[in-house]
């Protein structure tokens, strides 16, 4: 960690902000320049504190040089691309995916590398504010404090989530000290969280103008208190099942009920300027046909290169049936196996590409024919067999491919990324209500706020009379289908400790059979070995970087059986 904490040059500082900017973060990149100079303008200064939100994780498609996303870890989805970090990826190889080939698994070695750089940024904007030195010059500064204080508990959380308690620092270190120090535990670090989002809440305001869109505001901290509590009250980290942690967490998410609104349409909640659902945003202009989009989501059919992110059938068998409510295993759902894809739940449509499906004003076509007459096979245009670019499983992810993105296409459509929204805080407060205590009484009020949510999406409310356990259950899978590819699932599997259970099973796919005269014939399949997945009991914490540990001689302890 030594490197990152002994340089006192910054990156990509604007020399020049322009008020026209409608993106706070949108500034013009200059020299490095030195840091005692930067204190003495405040432009300087501003844009500094300002890139401290450039440290925070906000894109979807990062494990892997935008060919690989926390879905493609956990069951919503495998990758297309089976190179050699997608595969060590899915043998729970993490270590050897960091460094195999130069490679990195980016939600370890990149995301320990950002925190702490942010955190950084952070921890001299506070230290110098808190110092009052007079060459520090900063505007607005309770509100870039609450920034600032919201910012290092967001990196933390992220970094707790992921490797457990990480060392904490709370100022900037200088040449002199000596920065190897031990590991705090993971409450530690969740105290540290919360005392710095209490520091937040109090600074932050409600909202900004058009301008300051998409800083955090006050709602966002509690948003993330919110978040930061479910994970601390969830089975991994809350072994004893202490209801008074569930508790907490129901408390603040309730801070936020009906602040918020959803959004009218389940659909359109990646592509919004704005949004009542929306608590916190990145904000970003309309994008052209980028690595994100033709690596990662589009199909070759479409002018994509690779679509490596394919839904799995475990996946989509998520999706009950809309008429009925019911699960499609339940012989009363009304669910035909050889029509597999009518009256299912509307989230499925607005989330998944599928066989036959109109998009892009043709047909998705992931069928093959066989033509016995000349023993040959045709396929339709979006899939091959034993070919990594088209699809593996017969599916591709809608939600995270607007529609307007095709080959040749000079159109561009918002595809924002999503911090905080008010979706995800009415699932955490129902799942830690019911949590909290086994009653009647919190079981209505979970079910209340999960209902909204299958109101929205045209589903039938949950039945009235459901257990604690059965509750839980639905609160599962609503989470499953709701967040669906929004970099929840992987993360909801580990804090549960359901990873090891749900990752070990088989993953599936869709066999699509065109017939002579048009139909087809659908065959739920298991994937080949190679897309299968592996997970053990250690692999709940990552592995800290070996380079970290190798640097700290010793006093940086790795997790077990790393």
């Amino acid at each position: 960690m030594r490197n990152r904490y002994y340089h006192l040059i910054f990156l990509f500082v604007a020399l020049v902000l322009s008020s026209c900017k409608k993106d706070f973060l949108d500034r013009t990149p200059s020299a490095d320049l030195d840091e005692e100079k930067v204190f003495k303008d405040p432009a300087l200064v501003a844009a500094y504190a300002d890139n401290a939100y450039n440290h925070l994780i906000d894109e979807y498609a990062r494990f892997n040089a935008h060919r690989g996303t926390t879905s493609q870890a956990s069951d919503e989805a495998v990758s297309g691309n089976t190179d050699v970090s997608v595969r060590t990826l899915n043998q729970g190889l993490f270590h050897d995916h960091y460094e195999r080939g130069g490679a990195q698994l980016n939600d370890i070695g990149d995301v320990w590398d950002r925190a702490y750089a942010g955190i950084r940024i952070a921890n001299v904007m506070l230290s110098r504010m808190k110092a009052a030195e007079p060459n520090t010059i900063v505007a607005n500064q309770v509100r870039v404090a609450g920034e600032m204080y919201f910012i290092r508990a967001f990196l933390y959380f992220e970094l707790i989530k992921r490797f457990g308690g990480v060392p904490i620092f709370d100022k900037p270190a200088s040449i002199f000290e000596n920065i190897d120090i031990p590991r705090n535990s993971y409450q530690e670090c969740l105290d540290f969280i919360l005392a710095d989002l209490t520091q937040a809440e109090s600074m932050l305001s409600d909202s900004y103008n058009a301008s300051n869109y998409g800083r955090a505001t006050k709602s966002a901290a509690i948003a993330l208190r919110a978040r930061a509590l479910l994970y601390a009250a969830s089975p991994l980290n809350n072994p004893n099942n202490s209801t008074a942690k569930w508790q907490a967490a129901a408390d603040a998410a309730a801070l936020l009920l009906d602040k918020f609104k959803l959004h009218p349409s389940y659909a359109e909640l990646m592509n919004l300027q704005s949004s009542e659902e929306y608590i916190m945003i990145k904000i970003r202009p309309p994008r052209v046909i980028d690595g994100f989009l033709l690596d990662f989501v589009m199909s070759p059919g479409s002018g994509g290169a690779q679509g490596s992110m394919n839904p799995t059938q475990n996946h989509v068998d998520m999706y009950d049936m809309q008429a009925t409510g019911l699960p499609i295993t339940n012989a009363a759902s009304g669910y035909n196996p050889q029509n597999p894809y009518a009256g299912r739940d509307p989230r499925f449509y607005a989330n998944i590409l599928y066989n036959d499906v109109s998009w892009q004003g043709r047909k998705m076509g992931m069928w093959s024919q066989y033509n016995a007459t000349t023993d040959t096979y045709t396929y339709g245009a979006d899939f091959r067999p034993n070919n990594i670019i088209y699809s593996a499983t017969r599916y591709y992810c809608r939600k995270m491919w607007p529609e307007v993105y095709v080959r040749n296409a000079t159109q561009r459509a918002l595809f924002n990324f999503i911090f905080f929204r008010y979706g995800e805080v009415l699932l955490n407060y129902a799942e830690a209500i019911n949590e909290s205590a086994d009653n009647v009484a919190n079981r209505n009020l979970a079910m209340a706020r999960v209902n909204e949510i299958r109101s929205r999406a045209g589903m039938p409310s949950l039945p009235a009379n459901l257990t604690q356990a059965q509750l839980r259950e639905a609160i599962v899978k609503e989470r499953a289908v709701e967040l669906a590819f929004e970099d929840f699932r992987w993360y909801d599997l580990i804090r549960w400790k359901r990873a090891k259970e749900v990752l070990n099973q088989p993953m599936k796919a869709m066999d699509v059979v065109r017939n002579a005269n048009g139909t087809f014939n659908y065959t739920v399949t298991t994937l080949p070995n190679i897309y299968q997945k592996k997970f053990e009991d250690y692999m709940y914490l990552y592995p800290i970087p070996r380079r970290e540990i190798f640097k700290s001689n010793g006093i940086l302890k790795q997790n077990p059986s790393w």
